[in-house]
């Protein structure tokens, strides 16, 4: 019997799509045969996964994991809303969103991962899913946020079915203080930012090349101005991006008279201890996915002959 080296398996599974234990089982059956291996894949249902993997998937769902004091969000994407709907979809995302909480916002590490009930990893289990329901599939990315004392707040915009919808957002509030007005207000904040979408919590956490782009646009509207105006103007200019962008400077959506830190300090009160926000992370389902526009005049007319 011939030798099935990692590295035949790698090749096999970047032909096919195919999880890497699958690949190594077709391998073993053909004798290392490649051709062979691949058609015993699409016997199996295995290989339709691999046509399917140049779909655009942007549709899906996000969910949102809490366990004490550690939050995970994920998004696991699928082609069309309907998939999203689908209980086995939603139940396999739930699963993934559990596993989360301990891959510490490594998504290679999740799909790595055993997916309980099921002898494969998620990545294989994901692939299975793509040959069975017939649509790609991807579990694209995934965050996390963990306090030593304290909570985690959480929000799901647009849920569907419990902890999963189109945006998820969890907050960290580290703080000793009574943990039931804590929660509630970690919960209030979470859908603060899911409203207000932050870039980050202070204007110095912004990364460097937003900020240099909007420096360069307050210096492009203000071109022919004094050095020492212009170095002003600039900085002003950053500040109300700041109101507008950073988290710990926006004005409340459930209050606009105070600021996201003042209603923090509000609900040190309540709490009876400091709290200091930690971080946040907020998913928004396709975020970043360059989605395919569909003419479907164009495609009418094509399927008449026209």
């Amino acid at each position: 019997m011939a030798e099935i080296t990692a590295g035949m398996v790698k090749d096999l599974r970047e032909k096919t799509g195919v999880g890497m234990m699958d690949c190594k089982a077709a391998l073993a059956a053909t004798n290392g045969d490649m051709e062979a291996a691949i058609d015993w894949l699409r016997a199996k249902g295995l290989a339709k996964a691999a046509k399917k993997s140049t779909r655009v998937a942007a549709e899906g769902l996000v969910a949102v994991a809490v366990d004490g004091v550690t939050g995970a969000v994920v998004e696991v994407n699928s082609e069309t809303d309907f998939v999203a709907r689908n209980e086995k979809f939603q139940a396999m995302v739930a699963e993934i969103a559990k596993l989360a909480l301990k891959a510490n916002g490594d998504s290679e590490v999740l799909k790595t991962m055993h997916l309980p009930g099921s002898p494969h990893a998620v990545a294989e289990y994901v692939a299975e899913m793509v040959a069975a329901i017939g649509e790609n599939m991807t579990v694209r990315r995934t965050a996390a946020l963990r306090v030593t004392d304290g909570v985690i707040g959480s929000y799901v915009h647009n849920q569907i079915a419990p902890g999963m919808g189109k945006i998820g957002v969890i907050v960290a509030l580290e703080s000793t203080g009574g943990k039931a007005p804590l929660a509630e207000f970690g919960r209030m904040l979470a859908m603060h930012v899911a409203a207000a979408n932050p870039v980050a919590l202070t204007l110095e956490q912004v990364p460097a090349d937003l900020l240099a782009r909007e420096s360069a646009i307050l210096e492009e509207k203000n071109a022919g101005k004094p050095a020492n105006v212009l170095e002003k103007i600039v900085a002003s200019g950053l500040k109300t991006f700041a109101k507008e962008n950073c988290l710990l400077e926006q004005a409340y959506v459930h209050d606009g008279a105070k600021t996201v830190t003042q209603a923090i300090a509000e609900a040190a009160k309540a709490a009876g201890a400091d709290v200091r926000l930690v971080g946040f992370v907020r998913m928004q389902l396709g975020e970043g996915i360059e989605k395919k526009e569909d003419d479907f005049a164009a495609e009418v007319a094509k399927m008449s002959g026209n």
